[in-house]
C-alpha cells in the first residue's frame, strides 16, 4: 500500500510554494525587480516607483489572485463530494453562467463596477435557487438530477451571453469578452476574498469527516447516522457561495475547481481533513502562477487569465487521468 506524505510534509511543501509564487508574482512583470528591491518596497523603503508597483499594483492583485484560486478549489472539491463525480467543478451547475449574465448585463446598462459586481454575485445567486428549484423531483434531490439540470441551466445562460455580447456596443465589447476569460486589471483589493476564503475554509473543515464519508455514498452515510439532506444542501450552497465570490472579483475562470483536488488527491490522498486546506493551498498558487504568466508572457499586452488556466488545466488534467490506476 502507497504510504501518503504526513502533514509535517505536504504542509510546509504548499507553504514555501505559495511564498515562492508571491515572490514571482511581486518580482515578475514590465519592471522587473531584484529579491533585494522587493525587500526594500514591502518594508517601506526603497525608491517611490518600486513601492507604488508592489504595494500599490502587484500585491492587491496577487492577493486577490490568491483567494480566487483558493475559492474555486474550495468549491470544486466540495462539488465532486457532493456529485460523487470526479469531473464536477464549480462552473458545471451554472453558477458561473448566472454570475456572466448579471455583470454583462450591468456593463450594458452603462453602470460602474461596483454595479458590475453586485450584477455578477446577483446572478451567480440566482442561478443557485434556479437549478433548486428545477432539480427538486419526486425523489427529491440526487446528484444526477442536479447535475443534468446544472448542465441544462449553464446551457441556457450560455445563450443568454451570446444574445447580450451581440446587443453590446462595440464599445464594450471588448471589456465583456476580456472580463468573460477572466481579468484581474481592475481590482484594487484582494482583502475581501482572502476574507471569505478564510471564513469558508474555517467553516468546511469541521465537517471533514462527514465529508469523507459522504464522498463513498448515502447509504453509508446515512447507515453511520449522517443527516445526508441537510449536508447536501449546505455543500451546494457553500460551493455555490464561494464560486459566485470568485466570479465576482475575477470573472469567469475555469480549471482551477476541476484539476486541483485531483492534484492533491494524487499526492496526499483523498482525507478532506487534508485535502480541503491542500487544495486551498494549491488552487491560490496554481492561480498565481497562471497570472503573473498571464500579464508578463505577452508584455506589455495581458492575456486573459482563464486561457492561460485553460493552457495549462488542460494537458494536465489529461496528464493525471493517464496516470491514475483507478477512480479517481
Amino acid at each position: 500500500m502507497q504510504s501518503r506524505p504526513t502533514l509535517l510534509v505536504w504542509l510546509p511543501a504548499l507553504l514555501l510554494l505559495t511564498a515562492a509564487a508571491f515572490t514571482l508574482s511581486l518580482a515578475v512583470g514590465s519592471t522587473p525587480l531584484s529579491l533585494h528591491e522587493l525587500w526594500a518596497a514591502l518594508s517601506g523603503g526603497g525608491s517611490d516607483m518600486s513601492r507604488t508597483v508592489v504595494l500599490e499594483l502587484r500585491l492587491p492583485r496577487a492577493i486577490n489572485a490568491f483567494a480566487v484560486g483558493g475559492l474555486l478549489a474550495l468549491a470544486g472539491t466540495l462539488m465532486q463530494v457532493l456529485l460523487r463525480n470526479p469531473l464536477a467543478d464549480p462552473y458545471i451547475l451554472g453558477v458561473s453562467g448566472g454570475a456572466a449574465v448579471g455583470a454583462l448585463g450591468a456593463f450594458l446598462a452603462g453602470l460602474t463596477s461596483l454595479w458590475v459586481n453586485g450584477g455578477a454575485f446577483a446572478g451567480a445567486l440566482l442561478s443557485t435557487l434556479l437549478v433548486f428549484a428545477l432539480a427538486h423531483g419526486r425523489g427529491g434531490w440526487t446528484p444526477t438530477r442536479l447535475l443534468l439540470t446544472g448542465i441544462a441551466v449553464a446551457a441556457g445562460w450560455g445563450a443568454v451571453i451570446s444574445l447580450l455580447l451581440v446587443l453590446g456596443s462595440d464599445a464594450s465589447l471588448h471589456s465583456m469578452i476580456f472580463w468573460l476569460m477572466g481579468d484581474f486589471s481592475y481590482q484594487t483589493s484582494g482583502s475581501l476574498g482572502l476574507l471569505m476564503l478564510a471564513l469558508g475554509l474555517a467553516a468546511c473543515w469541521p465537517f471533514a469527516r462527514q465529508l469523507n464519508v459522504l464522498a463513498r455514498g448515502e447509504s453509508l452515510a446515512e447507515a453511520l447516522g449522517i443527516a445526508v439532506r441537510p449536508l447536501s444542501i449546505a455543500i451546494y450552497i457553500s460551493a455555490s457561495l464561494f464560486t459566485a465570490i470568485a466570479v465576482t472579483e475575477a470573472g469567469a475562470i475555469g480549471f482551477v475547481g476541476l484539476v486541483v483536488p485531483h492534484m492533491f488527491r494524487m499526492v496526499a490522498g483523498g482525507d478532506h481533513r487534508r485535502l480541503l486546506p491542500g487544495a486551498v493551498l494549491l488552487g491560490g498558487c496554481l492561480l498565481l502562477f497562471a497570472d503573473t504568466l498571464a500579464r508578463s508572457v505577452a508584455e506589455p499586452r495581458q492575456l486573459p487569465v482563464g486561457v492561460v488556466t485553460a493552457a495549462l488545466g488542460v494537458p494536465l488534467f489529461l496528464y493525471l487521468l493517464n496516470r491514475a490506476r483507478g477512480p479517481l
